[in-house]
């Protein structure tokens, strides 16, 4: 993938040209700010264990790659990271096309892939500690596996909808895991082998099985 100019959304990760599969993984973020995100800042490093994760327990199956931001935050109804994942999508399709792709998202991540899960190609999602405002769209659908992990310390966003995001979905057919992890916070830091493993081992499941 060529990478655009450094103000613009970046990709980068394992695109072995064999893979069956895509994990697209995205970071998080604010409410507001057009401040330019870049490889180093924190919500984007703290992404990079779980796609590692996920391409050691997939050897060259599953493609993984990062999606870098070009802001800071979703910024009401410009909405700048979704646009920006959507253009990730396009990416991979045109390297991949026709394989099943998993979304991961923490915080305003997970808030962008209920805009995403019901994309023709998405079949998994994975929810980490995701920001969800009530108006964004609930996206069960039999078919769909969902994971959602959220830290029952997290005083950033709350569990409490996270979980009830995960009946809903449930009632709509997809096939939702709610894990709840006791003693973490929204950085998912107190436990991160748990968070890496758990979500690794979902989603090479879900898109190899």
């Amino acid at each position: 993938m060529t990478p655009p100019p450094t103000h613009l959304a970046d990709l980068r990760g394992s695109t072995p040209p064999g893979a069956e599969a895509v994990a697209l993984v995205l970071h998080g973020g604010g409410e507001s700010g057009h401040d330019p995100m870049s490889w180093l800042k924190g919500p984007v490093v703290r992404m990079r264990p779980f796609a590692k994760a996920i391409e050691r327990r997939a050897d060259d199956r599953i493609a993984v790659v990062r999606l870098r931001n070009r802001h800071f935050g979703w910024n009401g109804d410009e909405r700048t990271p979704l646009i920006d994942a959507r253009w990730a999508l396009d990416e991979i399709r045109g390297r991949y096309a026709g394989r099943p792709i998993a979304l991961i998202g923490h915080s305003m991540g997970g808030r962008v892939i209920t805009h995403l899960a019901n994309e023709p190609d998405v079949t998994t999602v994975v929810g980490l500690a995701p920001w969800l405002t009530g108006r964004d769209p609930d996206f069960g659908r039999p078919g769909l596996r969902v994971l959602l992990m959220h830290g029952l310390d997290d005083r950033v966003t709350d569990p409490r909808r996270t979980e009830a995001l995960s009946h809903r979905l449930r009632a709509q057919g997809a096939d939702v895991t709610w894990r709840p992890v006791e003693g973490d916070g929204h950085a998912m830091l107190r436990h991160p082998l748990t968070w890496h493993r758990e979500v690794a081992e979902f989603v090479t499941q879900s898109l190899l099985s």
